[in-house]
């Protein structure tokens, strides 16, 4: 009861006046650069940061944290109405929200994202309030065996329910592994696939691939086939989620926190990780497979769900252990240095009013997000009524600039046009894109974390497989590869009985 009565004292200071200005002008500024591709929270925050140093610092971060939520929900708005994901979280969006757009329902997904967020922010958020302290002692106790054996989970789960076969998916992750190996290594230096390149010495970033495949990839292919097939005009649809949508959706908002809020806390790769295992979730779940690839409304709402609250689970490590699991929260824990605090156990005691605060303005964001996206969704949805020319003319533009922001070297765009024309070759042979991501962003970690295991055992494979939790991962693993085995022996006998 201590923790929700101190609650109740952070919305004396989250309501006041002033900071709440300051969490509408987070909100706004984080849907707004969510929406444009490849510049992102983190980059919005480290901006930020030289402007706040007049500000008190409770206000300035509760304005980083609007930012942070409200990148999100901006993200996710061009992901599905564009196929282009605003930041890497919004990437799973885009598999099931983009098909529902091209089928005249933009504005379903829309708000199917917004309620998504709203309900996985407020979840999360009580689950920071209740379970901070337990959560940062189980973080602190899972060690490099058990993060490998979750990503391995991620690469097997990502390559068995996407895509028209497993070998496809296969391939698909291969090429994002691959990319993934770009740069120096990160333990003896050495260059790998540079080709010589200084530039490339740092590797590719996320955003760029991301904003290839899916961006420019998707630009390409519907340059090729525009001659074939004249475009034709792509309804708005309803504004509002129908009694079906709702009982369809309202399961799978419930089980996103569930799925994000953990791996928040954890340093696993972000929320691309739960948004993902929340959609192959959902998927399983579904009464309706058929719809999936074409439009699920499931795979909006579970996984945008789970991505706002793994935001809530970084906060976390951040303000209990001074741990950033997100590049988000790696830019406010210096921010907090930059006011001389120090995040920690002793937080909550030293700083109440600005941890409480914080955590009281986290509830008032939600609220303004879902006032806000609700009611712009079918205004956001009439991007889809441009002549498809202009469109992706645009995309094009807005996905070069972003390239271009993340590190501000030609050759980043020179990236892109590679790796976009790496995407219309995936799509011209039924590869699916998901799986390459997912290669990227948690390859160099899968990586890291294996080599710290086998270092740590003495190069002994067992070390792999030497906690609880690692064996209970690979048991999950052998399940899922077996699953469809066991099935397929099933219908036989039973076919044969």
């Amino acid at each position: 009861m201590d923790a929700f009565n101190s609650l109740l004292d952070g919305f004396g200071t989250a309501l006041t006046p002033i900071n709440l200005l300051w969490a509408v002008i987070g909100v706004l500024l984080g849907t707004a650069i969510g929406v444009l591709p490849g510049i992102g929270p983190a980059m919005a925050v480290a901006l930020l940061l030289p402007v706040t140093y007049g500000l008190d610092p409770t206000g300035a971060f509760i304005m980083f944290a609007g930012i942070y939520y409200g990148a999100m929900f901006g993200g996710s708005t061009t992901s599905i109405l564009l196929n282009t994901p605003g930041e890497s979280a919004a990437v799973v969006a885009a598999m099931e929200g983009n098909p529902m757009a091209k089928s005249g329902r933009g504005a379903q997904a829309l708000a199917a994202a917004a309620v998504g967020h709203f309900a996985g922010g407020l979840i999360g958020t009580l689950l920071l309030v209740a379970l901070a302290p337990t959560v940062a002692k189980l973080a602190v106790d899972i060690g490099a065996p058990d993060y490998f054996a979750i990503m391995v989970l991620a690469f097997i789960a990502v390559t068995s329910v996407l895509g028209s076969s497993r070998i496809r998916g296969l391939a698909s992750l291969l090429i994002g592994l691959t990319l993934g190996l770009v740069g120096l290594d990160q333990m003896t230096g050495q260059q790998r696939l540079t080709f010589g390149s200084l530039q490339l010495a740092d590797g590719i970033d996320v955003v760029i691939v991301a904003v290839g495949l899916f961006a420019i990839g998707e630009a390409l292919w519907v340059a090729a086939h525009l001659r074939r097939r004249p475009p034709e005009p792509i309804p708005v649809g309803l504004p509002w989620l129908g009694r079906d949508d709702v009982k369809r959706t309202w399961k799978s908002w419930l089980r996103g926190p569930f799925i994000g809020f953990p791996f928040g806390a954890i340093p696993a790769g972000g929320a691309e990780i739960p948004t993902f295992l929340s959609y192959v979730t959902e998927k399983r779940l579904s009464k309706h497979k058929d719809e999936w690839g074409k439009g699920a409304i499931e795979g909006v709402a579970g996984p945008e769900s789970a991505a706002s609250a793994s935001a809530a689970g970084t906060l976390v490590s951040m303000l209990t252990l001074g741990l950033p699991t997100t590049a988000v929260a790696a830019v406010m824990l210096a921010a907090f240095q930059q006011y001389g605090i120090q995040p920690g156990p002793l937080l909550f005691e030293r700083e109440p009013d600005l941890v409480w605060g914080l955590i009281a303005s986290l509830f008032v964001g939600m609220v303004l997000l879902l006032a806000l996206n609700l009611p712009l969704a079918p205004v956001w949805a009439k991007l889809l009524r441009i002549p498809r020319p202009y469109l992706y003319a645009g995309i094009m533009f807005f996905a070069a600039v972003g390239a271009y922001a993340v590190g501000g070297e030609v050759i980043d765009l020179v990236i892109l046009l590679i790796i976009g024309l790496i995407g219309f070759g995936m799509r011209r042979y039924g590869l699916p894109v998901l799986p390459a991501v997912i290669g990227v962003i948690l390859g160099p970690n899968a990586e890291q974390q294996l080599r710290r295991a086998l270092q740590i055992s003495d190069g002994s494979v067992t070390g792999l497989v030497n906690t609880p939790f690692a064996v209970t991962v690979y048991a999950v693993i052998v399940l899922l590869l077996a699953w469809p085995l066991l099935r397929k022996a099933v219908t036989r006998s039973r076919a044969a009985a």
